[in-house]
């Protein structure tokens, strides 16, 4: 973690955030927090990471986000040096993704049992 930010400020406004309970929250928090400039630059900020991690060159990653060369270098530079921030939210989505897609193959396959039952 980088020293010059931890601060009483900035872990309130942290604490602030897990304090989020849904998508909806967080859009209506960001909304009045930052300017729209801002929001799209960390969307595209945390896209660019995404297609990083799945092993897409810079050229495919500047063609889909529109981010220059030198934000996709910085981000690779963040995932392969950095404070490890993009690598715990990135194994979490995944970890989500991983849990909802198990739940709907249990749901699958609880109807099929059913459909099996009644035919």
């Amino acid at each position: 973690m980088n020293g010059k930010l931890k601060n009483e400020n900035t872990d309130r406004f942290f604490r602030a955030i897990l304090g989020l309970e849904n998508v909806d929250e967080c859009y209506d928090f960001f909304e009045d927090l930052c300017t729209v400039s801002e929001l799209q630059a960390m969307t595209q900020r945390f896209h660019v990471a995404r297609l990083l991690d799945e092993g897409k060159t810079y050229l495919e990653i500047s063609a889909e986000t529109g981010a220059s060369t030198a934000t996709i270098s910085r981000i690779n530079k963040c995932l392969e040096y950095g404070s490890d921030g993009y690598r715990t939210v990135l194994s979490r989505l995944h970890e989500l993704a991983d849990e909802s897609a198990s739940e709907q193959t249990e749901r699958e396959n609880t109807e099929d049992a059913d459909d099996s039952r009644l035919s």
